[in-house]
Order: C-alpha cells, then sequence, then structure tokens
C-alpha cells in the first residue's frame, strides 16, 4: 500500500478512509489526551517514557481504551515500519532526496491521542447509533523539519501575552491533553507583537510557564534553571535536558521564573520533542543574553546528538532544504 495507514478504533485504515464523527467528545468538548513521539533513524525514540505520561493522562481522565501497554506498543510500531517504507521508496512524494541524491535523512512523528468517545448528545438523529467507549487514535505524519530550521540557527522569538495559563486547580499540568484555546488565543495574540514569536504564558501570579508546544528554560550562572514544576507539563525532552545537564555536570534548578529573570537570562531555550532543544533568542521584542544560540544549549545539543547518533541541528537543515526543494511549505 502506497498511503499511509492510520489505527482508529481497532482497525488499521488507509489515511482516507480514516473519519472521526463531528459529534465525538474530541470535537464537541475538547475532550482528548494525546502523546506525540518521534523517531531517529526511523525508530521511536522514548516511547515507554511516552506511554507512562499517556496512561497517567488516561487515568487522569477516567478513560479505559481496553488496550494494554504492549498492545499500543505494536500499533505504534507497525504504523511507523509501515510509514517508514513509503518514506524510503524511491519516487514516493513522502521521500524527497537529499542533498546529493541520498535518502533517509526524513524521520517521523508519531502522534497517539484517545478522546472520550462519541457524545450522544450530539448525534442528530434520534436513535442515531453512537459507537460505545473512547475513540483511540494512531497515526504518523513525516516531520516538517522547514517549520524549524531557521529558528535553530538564529533562535527562536517569544512574547508573553495578557493570556494567562490554566491554573493547576483547573487541570492537572502533568495530564498532557488538547483542550488547547488558551493557547491558541495567547498564540494569535503574541503574533500581533511579532509575526515570527510564539508565546510564552504566565501564570496568575506573573510567573514564566511553557509555550504551547514546549516547556522553556532559562541559564544563569552557568545553571539551568526551569520553572516551578507545580504549573507546567513535565516534558520527556525537558527530562532528556535533566539526565543529560547531569553527565556533562551542569546544574539543573527548579524555582518561579519572573519576565525579568528571563530577559537577564545569559540563555534561554525550549524543549519539545520534535526538534529536541531550540535557541531562544528574543523575549517581549528584547535581546536574550547576546542574542545567539548560547555555549550551555551547544553542549546540549551536542550530547543529545551523540545519544540518537544523528546530528540533530544538521538533520534539521538539511532535511527541510530537502522538503523544500519537494515543494513543502514552511
Amino acid at each position: 500500500m502506497t498511503e499511509p495507514l492510520i489505527y482508529l478504533n481497532g482497525r488499521m485504515l488507509p489515511a482516507s478512509e480514516a473519519h472521526l464523527k463531528i459529534y465525538d467528545a474530541g470535537v464537541v468538548l475538547g475532550a482528548t489526551v494525546t502523546e506525540q513521539v518521534r523517531t531517529f533513524g526511523k525508530r521511536l525514540y522514548k516511547l515507554d517514557e511516552h506511554l507512562d505520561r499517556l496512561w497517567y493522562s488516561l487515568r487522569s481522565a477516567r478513560i479505559d481504551i481496553g488496550l494494554t501497554r504492549g498492545e499500543v506498543t505494536a500499533i505504534s510500531q507497525e504504523l511507523v515500519a509501515h510509514h517508514a517504507g513509503l518514506l524510503d521508496a524511491a519516487g514516493s512524494p513522502l521521500a524527497p532526496p537529499l542533498q546529493g541524491g541520498a535518502r533517509g535523512g526524513a524521520e517521523l512523528g508519531l502522534i497517539q491521542f484517545v478522546t472520550a468517545g462519541e457524545y450522544a448528545a450530539f448525534a442528530g438523529l434520534p436513535g442515531a447509533a453512537v459507537r460505545a467507549g473512547p475513540t483511540v487514535c494512531v497515526h504518523t505524519f513525516p516531520l516538517p523539519f522547514e517549520r524549524w530550521a531557521h529558528k535553530m540557527q538564529v533562535g527562536a522569538h517569544l512574547v508573553t501575552p495578557s493570556i494567562r495559563h490554566v491554573p493547576p486547580s483547573c487541570y492537572d499540568p502533568k495530564m498532557k491533553y488538547r483542550s488547547r484555546m488558551h493557547f491558541y488565543l495567547a498564540d494569535k495574540e503574541a503574533q500581533q507583537m511579532d509575526v515570527d514569536a510564539s508565546a510564552l504564558l504566565l501564570d496568575l501570579h506573573g510567573n514564566v510557564t511553557e509555550t504551547a508546544t514546549a516547556n522553556f528554560l532559562i541559564v544563569e550562572r552557568g545553571a539551568i534553571v526551569s520553572p516551578s514544576p507545580a504549573n507546567i507539563l513535565p516534558g520527556i525532552s525537558r527530562e532528556t535536558v535533566i539526565e543529560l545537564a547531569s553527565r556533562l555536570g551542569i546544574r539543573f534548578l527548579e524555582r518561579d521564573i519572573t519576565v525579568d529573570d528571563a530577559l537577564s537570562a545569559a540563555e534561554a531555550f525550549t524543549t519539545s520533542t520534535p526538534y529536541c532543544l531550540m535557541p531562544v533568542t528574543k523575549l517581549n521584542g528584547m535581546t536574550v543574553g547576546d542574542g545567539k544560540p548560547g555555549p550551555v544549549f551547544g553542549r546540549l545539543l551536542e550530547a543529545w546528538s551523540r545519544e540518537v547518533g544523528v546530528d540533530i541541528a544538521e538533520q534539521i537543515v538539511k532535511g527541510a532544504r530537502s522538503r523544500l526543494l519537494a515543494g513543502h511549505s514552511i
């Protein structure tokens, strides 16, 4: 089959045949928990850690998917194997050639999401069939390196908008969910100030938390400092930074961070599954550090690259060129 497959509610389907009902709770209520995993060398990276968090989110949302971790692992690996074959297939539109005609630089993202199921009140016709149980979906996609290549080289921009992060008294921040209207509105506000920026949300007390897709870290006096874990998602990539920092002899601290702290930092960066690490060189239109990716960022990214056997920055930059040559837009 030359079409990606999607796992949906117990079936492997061609992507063109996989559909959610318009009255699914994920659409009607945003009642969805999710995980995103990525590959290195077409092999899933830290899948077990992502499944730990998915199972925590499922328990928090009181959803039983009726599958074991082993079954979800097998489904995820089957989808990656199938889609990796499409990426590597000669002439496949999913696999643009790398510079010099070589193949193999493309990587996959894998999404696992679970909704609370079909919502009977919105089913429409009286007596319409509503499937019992949650909606369970797993799918893959080629990582869009072109979205991150320029920022990896010169740094990302962040803005702290007026919209605040949802407090932990409303949602358990350790649960990864898709009810993200506050992040959407915050990003829209941030982009009115800086079209290239993403929103870095503050909590109700004015302390820095996270972006819609990443944890935020700064460097002070040689130490990496994270916002207090009380109101941030404990990111898998953030945990990797903690592990790498320990090996490199770099202190890792957790405390409240103000906007002034972030602006005064020697460095800042974000951590997220698709790109691992991203330097931040502007906050609220002001330069962070010397306005360039810093030495601690560089040491961490080099160590991470050694761990996965791939030069992460080079893969993103070269992969972006290949995808742009193949007609993908930023």
